[in-house]
């Protein structure tokens, strides 16, 4: 027996999709069961999605507006949905980098969001959110819609020297996150750089940071902690944090040199798990 537990849709975007989703698999004459065969899945998934107890995937909604002929609907319904699975806290943040011309980041730990591999932000996700892994790497995979824009953002990254050496996930996963990196060099609005550690102190030492620019608003700064973050729109912080940001530029490799020293790591490092990698996603 199917579930019958009604969704106020206006309780959350999750709610909406599920709600909907109901109502018009109704107005379609198909049982959970009969949608389920139809977009290669079991009715007691369809019945998850519509009681909000699953989040859907992008692929799925994808097949739910094949199969419902809703001009897709679900498919930019489930963007909305995926990031309000993300923190709270976090979502202002993604929000703004969804609109930016240019994304300017420095990363000390990890891979900078929008350049991880499926595999290597599962890795890390798994850490923190081991109940909402799916929906959490969903979320992350979904931020990196923003570079197949039409006109997708400006993208600089400085990447300090330790995020190579930092094995997220084994061997394998850094072996095809690093090759993932490589092929983001052909990519011409995408400008990475790895900061040496023979680069000694620098204006990066205060943590990991983002600048956002925008066609028609202010430049934001966006840094975070444990589970905060702090994004300003103030002048002098910008000002000061433009300047430093430049400097790290200054200060790292070229882009060449940069790439030199990926594949190094690659080989010297985690050659013996060899993985297709590339740029397929950013």
């Amino acid at each position: 027996m199917s579930n019958v537990r009604r969704l106020d849709p206006s309780a959350s975007p999750l709610d909406y999709f599920g709600s909907e989703l109901r109502r018009r698999r109704e107005e379609a004459g198909l049982t959970q069961g009969d949608l389920g065969s139809a977009i290669f899945c079991t009715g007691s998934l369809v019945g998850q999605i519509e009681t909000g107890a699953k989040v859907p995937s992008r692929d799925l909604a994808e097949r739910l507006d094949a199969a419902l002929m809703t001009d897709g609907f679900f498919s930019r319904l489930v963007g909305l949905v995926l990031r309000s699975q993300l923190p709270t806290w976090f979502q202002p943040f993604v929000e703004m980098e969804a609109k930016a011309v240019y994304i300017a980041s420095y990363q000390a730990q990890v891979v900078y969001g929008l350049l991880q591999t499926e595999a290597y932000a599962r890795a890390l996700l798994s850490v923190g959110q081991p109940d909402r892994l799916d929906e959490m790497v969903a979320a992350r995979m979904e931020r990196q819609r923003v570079l197949l824009r039409d006109q997708p953002p400006v993208l600089c990254v400085v990447l300090d020297e330790a995020v190579l050496h930092r094995e997220v996930g084994g061997p394998k996963v850094m072996r095809d996150q690093l090759a993932h990196l490589l092929g983001c060099f052909d990519k011409p609005e995408t400008v990475l750089q790895v900061l040496p550690y023979s680069a000694g102190q620098h204006t990066g030492m205060i943590g990991a940071f983002t600048l956002l620019r925008f066609d028609n608003d202010p430049d934001l700064f966006y840094a975070e902690g444990y589970d905060s973050a702090h994004m300003t729109a103030n002048s002098q912080v910008i000002r000061e944090r433009v300047l430093g940001y430049a400097r790290l530029q200054a200060a790292a490799l070229s882009a060449e040199d940069s790439a030199a020293l990926i594949a190094r790591m690659m080989e010297e490092r985690y050659e013996r798990h060899p993985g297709s990698g590339g740029c397929a996603v950013a």
